[in-house]
């Protein structure tokens, strides 16, 4: 071998090593699974003690739109929620969340794909969750719900923890505001825009496709949204006119009103 060519080989081998190489700082991230358990430890350290514990849910949306809405939806909030905050990270979505009864198969376990779980198996998830994130430092535990029928059992779940802990500098918040922004607040918004119940919704109408379209397109198939809506195929409410415009004025409304939301929960203590 030349020395040119023996040359060459060390420089590539020595790119190699370079390239690989482990970053030397924690990434840019606010989700609690992409850290090293070092770099948790000392971004809580530093001042980020509140942890967002974001749930969605595993169930059909209709013939347009993919199972996993909920899922992908809240993450994607709670990580704007977490920047918006700046003392917060995301912990990682609870996916499996109780969506009716097996046998006989009731709501949305109608449909394929559904998974459900016992209120009392998720009120016991979302505790020893807590508890967790109690004993590694965090102050604030706060739990994000982007479906409605759990609601209940998160504020039990908070106000057991809360009569517990109330000696601690450790509070849970049920932050039902989540929901009720965009549940209720968001379908004003769309009606002050001109658009009808009817459309709007209440599940995979033009409310939700509009907010799985700003979130993440890919969710939303976009041939079987233009089908007249039907009831017997699990649509309330019509998605023919959703856009990622119309979603996009959602997802900035429950992400600054959230943020105000916990800011003022937080601050009680």
């Amino acid at each position: 071998m030349s020395f040119r060519s023996l040359a060459s080989l060390l420089v590539a081998c020595l790119l190699l090593l370079s390239s690989s190489r482990a970053p030397a700082q924690a990434p840019d991230t606010v989700f609690l699974e992409e850290l090293t358990w070092t770099e948790l430890r000392d971004q809580i350290r530093s001042g980020k003690t509140t942890i967002l514990v974001p749930i969605g849910g595993t169930e059909q949306n209709g013939p347009h739109m993919a199972l996993g809405k909920h899922n992908v939806r809240v993450k994607a909030l709670s990580a704007a929620i977490a920047r918006g905050l700046g003392n917060a990270l995301v912990a990682p979505v609870l996916a499996y969340v109780p969506e009716g009864s097996i046998s006989p198969p009731e709501a949305h376990m109608r449909f394929p794909g559904t998974i459900t779980i016992p209120d009392t198996t998720f009120a016991q998830i979302l505790e020893s969750a807590a508890r967790s994130f109690k004993a590694h430092g965090f102050k604030d535990i706060v739990f994000l719900g982007d479906h409605g029928g759990y609601q209940a059992i998160e504020k039990r779940v908070a106000d057991r923890l809360n009569r517990e802990w109330a000696a601690t500098p450790v509070r849970a918040h049920a932050m039902l505001e989540y929901d009720r922004l965009s549940e209720v607040e968001y379908a004003r918004l769309l009606k002050s825009r001109g658009y009808v119940e009817e459309e709007i919704g209440t599940h995979a109408g033009l409310a939700d496709t509009s907010l799985a379209l700003a979130v993440d397109p890919h969710l939303v198939r976009a041939d079987a949204m233009q089908t007249p809506p039907n009831r017997a195929a699990g649509v309330r409410g019509d998605p023919r006119q959703a856009t990622a415009e119309l979603g996009q004025l959602g997802v900035d409304l429950v992400v600054a009103q959230t943020v105000v939301a916990i800011r003022a929960a937080t601050a009680q203590r």
